[in-house]
């Protein structure tokens, strides 16, 4: 009896001390605790969608998830050789250059109106505390911080590990002169020493006048956040970026809701959204989008194009790596949606995107 009450005091002290490190981040406290504990979306200790939003499916247990993750997992679920790319200047880009560039998953590059813009970078070639469980594809890992010119706008829409990456943000750190993102998730910045002057955080539904001609409303998502043991401390956020000549839907993490249709109604119509396609299953059907309700989303946005990410980089659920481009554009096909899949690290002009070939096409 003493042997086994040791063992689980040395096992919950391991964790507790796994859990100090500064990857993690930190709870909020004093007065940012205090502005969050007066938003309309926060009760109970924690934030909360706009709809129930079930952790799993009616049904589906822990148990039944985890059998399938370990056991049930396509064959495919990683790609079997390298991943093509592309590698371009981005520290040279002609001040009227309007482009776009994908580094895999959900982390992107944008430079719109003179402006450059960043997008949950996450370039350390792992997505989880633990780096041998979650690791970039081969081929997905072309850019490092130090391809990268100062940033105007660093977008962190929630944070999840494979979103906010602690490691690619303290090497950016130098370049980057805003941030903005959601309630709660300035603790984990400041936390990491970024000057609290250069985050902006915010509620769903703000508006936040940037520089001339640039405007930034923070709009909902249907999903979760947490680094830690306890989840929902911090808010997730899609956002709408508006230009002097551009009007952009930065989508973050979803689960297929209402609010598409009301940003759409409230904001649109957008020249390109950019929506999750990807990690997605029956079981968590909530928190994620299938395939095909992206390009419903897309519809309800009232986008003129759409350019699917959080694939192609990690894999954090079932599927075959392939799977979401591959429905995706199936079902934008049908539904007379224009959709852009750019290869990793393509340059896309933005003010003229055009759909790519079938990159993924024939890559086991």
């Amino acid at each position: 009896m003493l042997l086994f009450a040791a063992i689980v005091f040395v096992l919950i002290g391991t964790v507790y001390i796994f859990l100090q490190q500064p990857k993690f981040g930190k709870k909020s406290t004093g007065e940012r605790l205090e502005k969050i504990k007066q938003s309309p979306n926060y009760k109970n200790g924690q934030f909360q969608n706009l709809s129930h939003t079930p952790d799993l499916a009616d049904g589906v247990g822990y148990f039944t998830v985890m059998k399938e993750f370990f056991f049930g997992k396509s064959k495919r679920s990683k790609p079997a050789t390298t991943l093509p790319s592309q590698k371009n200047n981005l520290l040279n880009l002609a001040p009227n250059q309007n482009v776009f560039t994908w580094f895999g998953h959900s982390s992107y590059f944008m430079q719109v109106d003179g402006k450059s813009i960043l997008i949950d970078p996450v370039l350390s070639g792992s997505a989880s505390p633990l780096r041998f469980t979650t690791t970039s594809y081969k081929g997905s890992d072309v850019y490092t911080a130090d391809d990268f010119p100062a940033i105007d706008y660093l977008f962190i829409t929630h944070d999840h590990w494979d979103h906010m990456d602690y490691t690619t943000l303290l090497k950016l750190k130098p370049k980057i002169k805003t941030i903005i993102t959601g309630l709660g998730t300035g603790a984990h910045l400041e936390h990491w020493g970024f000057d609290l002057n250069k985050i902006i955080e915010k509620d769903w539904n703000e508006t936040i006048q940037l520089d001339n001609g640039f405007t930034v409303i923070t709009t909902p998502g249907r999903h979760f956040s947490g680094r830690g043991l306890k989840r929902n401390l911090a808010l997730w956020m899609s956002f709408v970026l508006i230009t002097p000549s551009m009007k952009i839907f930065i989508g973050g993490d979803s689960g297929y809701d209402t609010h598409f249709k009301t940003i759409g109604n409230t904001y649109g119509p957008f020249d390109l959204a950019i929506l999750e396609c990807g990690q997605y299953n029956p079981y968590w059907k909530y928190i994620h989008m299938m395939p095909e309700e992206v390009v419903q989303a897309g519809i309800d946005l009232q986008t003129k194009k759409l350019l699917p990410v959080h694939w192609a980089k990690f894999s954090l659920s079932l599927h075959a790596w392939d799977e979401p481009v591959t429905r995706v554009t199936a079902e934008a096909t049908k539904k007379n949606m224009e959709i852009i899949t750019p290869m990793i690290g393509e340059a896309v002009d933005l003010q003229n995107p055009v759909s790519s070939t079938g990159w993924w096409q024939n890559i086991e």
